[in-house]
């Protein structure tokens, strides 16, 4: 089964794409053959990241419209806040795309965040490789937004792009040691609003001083998304990154951290949260809950 599986998304069958999303998504038993059947590939991923608010979705939109005009086949794993309840996906930022989810060379999924407190979905990284094996010349991955802690975008992005808005002046001090750090490209969006130029003069100021000469090359580029302003500039520098892309020890430290967060995953999976509420539940009734002496007792 899972090597048909696969030899149909090689393919480029993308029922079959689909479906094994949804069976490594859900876990179904022996899933992992599949994975572990997976060809190395080349295939760069372009992560689209920053606080909520600040156009990612449209931006991806009209970075979508570029690519595949130029002829390109296009995936796009969009991450949207869950539920913690239910873990369901608050998918209203995908009616931006609506445009592209019939068209022939854009495949999108909508993934829930499911808890995942970086900002990514649990199985991320297994999904990512299916698309890979699928062969598109572009994955773009749009995370949640959910601030500092979002910096898991890095460790599996090969170019990753930060999207603040002018306003943002505050918060983006307070981002210094996260998505601050993990830009390899700045996008200062809704720039037609007042006090942009005095934003990014103030961007370059920020990343200059102190930190490494790593800041310093770090280019910022004004985009109006919603106008399609900037997007060309956008995509030359986010394709020239790409092409400048190889093995180096960042690489390295990057497969590093996949294979440590797959290695929590598979020692965390006896877990269970429902579990855990319940036996909580019990020792609250005993009158005897110690959070601390609970979890030792694991």
């Amino acid at each position: 089964m899972w090597q048909e599986l696969l030899k149909q998304v090689q393919q480029g069958n993308i029922k079959a794409l689909a479906r094994s999303i949804s069976l490594v998504e859900n876990e179904y038993p022996g899933y992992e053959i599949l994975l572990q059947s997976l060809p190395a590939t080349t295939a760069k991923i372009i992560g689209i990241t920053g606080p909520p608010g600040a156009g990612k979705s449209t931006l991806v939109d009209s970075l979508i419209g570029l690519l595949v005009n130029s002829g390109k086949k296009i995936a796009v794993l969009c991450v949207d806040p869950s539920s913690p309840f239910n873990h369901g996906a608050l998918l209203g930022d995908r009616i931006r795309m609506n445009d592209w989810y019939v068209h022939p060379n854009v495949f999108i999924r909508s993934l829930a965040t499911r808890g995942s407190m970086g900002g990514l979905h649990p199985k991320i990284i297994e999904i990512t490789d299916l698309l890979k094996a699928f062969q598109f010349d572009h994955i773009l991955i749009e995370t949640v937004g959910v601030g500092q802690s979002e910096v898991e975008i890095v460790g599996l992005a090969d170019v990753t792009a930060v999207v603040v808005v002018p306003e943002a002046g505050d918060e983006v001090q307070t981002m210094k040691a996260g998505l601050m750090e993990i830009a390899d490209v700045f996008v200062v969006n809704k720039a037609d609003r007042p006090d942009a130029d005095l934003f990014v003069k103030n961007l370059r100021l920020m990343l200059a001083p102190s930190f490494s000469k790593h800041y310093n090359e770090v280019p910022i580029v004004k985009t109006v998304a919603l106008q399609k302003e900037g997007i060309n500039e956008l995509l030359d520098i986010i394709l020239n990154l790409l092409q400048k892309a190889h093995l180096n020890d960042k690489t390295f430290w990057l497969l590093a951290e996949k294979a440590f967060y797959l290695i929590e995953q598979k020692r965390m999976k006896d877990i269970n949260k429902g579990q855990l509420k319940k036996e909580i539940e019990d020792c609250f009734k005993k009158g005897s809950f110690n959070l601390y002496k609970f979890i030792s007792d694991k």
